[in-house]
């Protein structure tokens, strides 16, 4: 693992730590606006990470990761409202940030659980497809998940669901985008991400080679569901109010633009996007009706200038590091010429 990346791990957690302590004295630090620019920013990193393992890293095409997060939500709000003040009081020996973090990670744990379920289910046929059929397939399904959980009055139905418990904040919401990235990393430089690599740029070749195409498809779909469905968890468990309108088909998109902004096959460059995503969305707010025409604008910019992202398949310290050089070697090549 490099140095860089294991850095960038450490520095997150001590930075969710510090952070956590400000939540202990009631924020007082830091607006409550600005803190939850922060968490949507951390939730944002593990779904386009988790995206980008099936759309960067495996090259196919799916647009349905807004319904994972959307199992993700409600099973683990669903767990925590109906179980929590029972599970709370038989852990009453522990203190109540104990109870609470015990509480939430069974939530998660639950909401993983049945979104990379989802995901086996919907990978195992849809992913024999290929291209435009398996985007349409994918999102076709996304679709479904969400009218199904609409008509289900257990968990709100149309009113959507609320009174679910706030037992996410910063530590957790960036420990869990960590480890998304920790886990993608290690997925990637493994043999079973070569061979994700080699069906992202030729499956048929891939095939003649004695690949198990479709099951590492579905391997790596599950994988990608099962993330999504934890920062699903984590977002309901911050906002407190959840309802199916925040996870259409739009929300997939939203999430295929940040890996697009930020360079398909690229860990650092999801990350990058995510936070760039959130950053403009909310900082041209002001403008009112104009903010989606400007955002528009500065999308078609990036994809005129940097069509595969702004770091392509490299990854951050890989692109300082050959710019850098390039940079070097240039007045060189001048004058040996």
């Amino acid at each position: 693992m490099p140095r860089y990346l294991r850095n960038l791990i450490i520095a997150l957690i001590i930075i969710a730590a510090l952070i956590g302590l400000d939540f202990v004295f009631q924020g007082r630090m830091i607006s409550p606006y600005f803190v939850r620019i922060l968490m949507l920013s951390g939730i944002a990193i593990t779904l386009a990470v988790s995206l980008n393992l099936i759309n960067g890293f495996t090259g196919q095409f799916s647009i349905g990761h807004a319904g994972f997060m959307a199992i993700g939500a409600y099973s683990s709000a669903y767990f925590t409202v109906t179980f929590g003040d029972r599970i709370q009081k038989a852990l009453g020996f522990l203190p109540a940030f104990g109870r609470e973090s015990l509480l939430l990670l069974l939530g998660l744990s639950i909401a993983a659980l049945l979104a990379a379920i989802a995901g086996f289910i919907v990978g195992v046929p849809s992913l024999r497809l290929r291209g435009d059929y398996l985007a349409i397939v994918t999102l076709g399904f996304g679709e479904i998940i969400r009218v199904f959980i609409l008509n289900i009055d257990a968990v709100g139905g149309a009113r959507g669901f609320s009174g679910i418990p706030k037992l996410s904040n910063f530590f957790w919401i960036y420990l869990f985008a960590a480890a998304t990235i920790l886990v993608v990393y290690r997925i990637v430089h493994s043999s079973f991400g070569r061979t994700l690599v080699a069906i992202r740029e030729d499956e048929i070749a891939a095939e003649a080679m004695g690949v198990h195409t479709t099951r590492a498809k579905v391997i790596s779909f599950v994988v990608s569901s099962a993330m999504a469905g934890v920062a699903g968890g984590l977002f309901a468990h911050y906002l407190m109010y959840i309802h199916t309108n925040s996870f259409t088909f739009l929300k997939s998109f939203e999430i295929i633009i940040m890996i697009v902004i930020g360079g398909l096959g690229s860990i650092s460059g999801s990350v990058l996007g995510a936070v760039l995503f959130i950053g403009l969305t909310e900082g041209l707010r002001e403008f009112a009706q104009y903010r989606m025409i400007l955002f528009s604008l500065l999308l078609i910019v990036i994809m005129i200038v940097r069509p595969q992202g702004i770091l392509g398949h490299k990854e951050f310290v890989t692109f300082l590091t050959r710019r850098r050089r390039s940079i070097g070697a240039a007045p060189g090549t001048t004058g040996a010429n």
